[in-house]
């Protein structure tokens, strides 16, 4: 596979590869008005004779454009300011968003900011990262987002106590009629007997939602001498024993509390799942706090069951519509309200502007993200060690997608991982997605294909993947190998079938450096970088000086070289890779040398 590609494009910054943004005195204007691609890049600067210089200069001038529709922590601002050119423009009307997002790389919102399928639609390719300053991404379309390939990342750590704080602050408040003795000894009044509240200490106190937030309150309600069950179909088991909680089902962790307090995510299975039916299930009597989302809670039920006195308090800080307008429910004498203060403290707003901006900067700059919302979500410690494995995965897919002879439609692809680990231990789904990014891109008509879009595009397309994972050798790194199997198709280059018929590729780490190690059943030692021509040839003295003579003759630079062969002077494949793209005369030249029987050029 020949294809449009240059090697001046190695050191732009990354996103500009996305979203170059090319002087207009210097381009022209049939050039301008097309959507930027690499191509489209390579093809200006050819037209205009620019130089590897002049392009580096040429980009390295430009800043990507950073939205912050809410208001964000200095500091998080300054670190973004650092990096990007900042557009701070806070409550934008849905119609001032979509004509602004055209011209962003990334947006940074908080709960107020819906970005809906039409902003995805706005942005028309050029959006990458948008960043919730925050945990909750409920605003936020993630189908649209990951259609259109655009990353979602949070701040899920930053606010975490403050949100724990804040349900704490909310329940004692309520449980001892704090704002409502308040009110009433600043309206004049000494009513001692009125406002009685009840103990929190040998309660029992149901936490809905086991996450980060809810295991903080476990454990200050723990030191309140409250008993702690919880409902958290996702929770560890392990996690809650270690804090001495009991998981129980959600009907048990209703019927049986005396305090509720709710930390669970606004989803459509979650949406108005307290309502009547929920209430009538509780003991009379009961108290509700709720930190996390207001859609979880039928506010009318809600409303009903106060006046019924099935639930005797609530404390809400979150409500379905904020701010709220005319609610019965925050005027009601039995209710404490605060305006969704969860994670309002000055440290958490500080750690969740500087956390969301790490997050985007990092996300625009190529990295991977621990935060990604819609992208496989692997814990920090597991991507700081497979991170040498996530480039090996990209370009092995990569290079087999290229061995398959075009009009092959690609139906079903296996990963097999060698891994001296336990199965279990090995955490597959970023590399799987980097393998199938690998193989989708080449061949797909996508704008942009990407670790967000990658699976979801290999669906619409029927791709099918499989994996699996054979025993190892070391146990001392995550994955000894990776093996891409392609079935069912032609291949341009024999010599890269098994004996079952499958273009076979595997590669390994070596050196912190991906690496091809067989191609077919040929063993082969090269770096998987640049550009690469695999021949396939007679096993005869003088070949690596006869196809390296013709490269250097057009000066075609030879970084590295490998040959494999299965049987002493018989076949032999040559692995070559070249700084440079070869031209078609030069190819045809490889192509042929007598001894030589089989070639492709495969651009890394």
């Amino acid at each position: 596979m020949i294809s449009y590609s240059c090697s001046r494009l190695t050191k732009l910054p990354p996103y500009t590869i996305s979203t170059p943004k090319l002087c207009p005195k210097l381009c022209p204007k049939r050039f301008c008005e097309k959507p930027f691609t690499i191509t489209n890049v390579l093809k200006i600067a050819d037209s205009l004779n620019l130089s590897s210089t002049d392009l580096h200069s040429l980009f390295s001038s430009s800043k990507p454009t950073i939205l912050v529709s809410e208001k964000l922590g200095d500091a998080g601002l300054d670190l973004l300011r650092s990096f990007a050119d900042l557009d701070c423009s806070y409550n934008l009307s849905p119609d001032d968003l979509c004509s602004k997002i055209s011209s962003c790389d990334a947006l940074i919102v908080r709960s107020g900011t819906k970005v809906t399928r039409q902003v995805f639609e706005a942005a028309k390719g050029r959006l990458k990262v948008v960043g919730r300053a925050g945990v909750g991404i409920d605003n936020v379309d993630l189908q649209a987002a990951t259609e259109f390939g655009c990353l979602v990342v949070n701040a899920p750590t930053a606010n975490t106590i403050a949100a724990a704080e804040h349900g704490i602050a909310l329940l004692a408040a309520m449980a001892r009629n704090i704002s409502q003795a308040d009110a009433s000894m600043k309206a004049g009044k000494w009513q001692r007997n009125k406002y009685v509240g009840v103990s929190m200490v040998g309660k029992t106190l149901a936490i809905m939602g086991f996450g980060k937030v809810g295991s903080e309150v476990a454990r200050r309600a723990k030191g309140l001498g409250m008993h702690v069950v919880a409902h958290d179909p996702y929770a560890p088991a392990d996690r809650a024993r270690a804090i001495g909680v009991e998981l129980l089902s959600f009907d048990e962790a209703v019927s049986t509390a005396d305090f509720i307090s709710l930390h669970m995510p606004l989803t459509p299975a979650t949406s108005k799942v307290f309502n009547d039916a929920t209430f009538a299930k509780m003991k009379t009597g009961v108290r509700i706090i709720n930190v996390a989302r207001g859609g979880v809670i039928d506010e009318d039920a809600l409303l009903r069951a106060l006046d019924s006195g099935i639930v005797a308090q609530a404390a809400l800080d979150v409500f379905s519509e904020e701010p709220p307008k005319d609610s019965k429910l925050v005027h009601h004498e039995n209710v404490t309200a605060t305006p969704h203060l969860g994670a309002s403290t000055k440290e958490a707003q500080e750690g969740v502007a500087v956390e969301i901006a790490e997050a985007v900067v990092g996300a625009l700059q190529g990295e991977l993200s621990a935060t990604a919302v819609n992208a496989p979500m692997v814990p920090p410690q597991v991507l700081s060690e497979l991170a040498p494995y996530v480039a090996l995965a990209e370009k092995l897919g990569r290079l087999a997608v290229q061995l398959v002879s075009g009009g092959s439609g690609i139906k079903s692809v296996k990963v097999v991982y060698r891994s001296g680990r336990d199965p279990d231990d090995l955490d597959t789904r970023l590399l799987r997605a980097m393998i199938t990014k690998g193989i989708i891109e080449p061949i797909s008509d996508s704008v942009s294909i990407n670790l967000v879009n990658a699976n979801f595009i290999a669906k619409q397309k029927g791709l099918g993947i499989s994996e699996e994972r054979v025993p190892g050798n070391s146990s001392l790194q995550p994955v000894d190998s990776i093996q891409v199997r392609i079935s069912n198709v032609v291949s341009k280059f024999q010599s890269a079938l098994s004996e079952n018929g499958e273009i076979s590729v595997e590669g390994r780490v070596k050196y912190g450096k991906p690496h091809l190690s067989h191609v077919g059943s040929f063993e082969v030692d090269v770096s998987l970088e640049g550009n690469l021509i695999l021949c396939r040839q007679v096993d005869q003295p003088g070949m690596i000086g006869r196809v390296g003579g013709i490269l250097g003759e057009n000066n075609v630079n030879v970084s590295f070289m490998s040959v494999g062969r299965t049987v002493r002077r018989k076949k032999a494949i040559m692995a070559i890779g070249v700084d440079e793209e070869p031209d078609k005369e030069t190819l045809n030249k490889i192509g042929h040398v007598p001894a030589v029987e089989e070639f492709v050029f495969l651009n890394l």
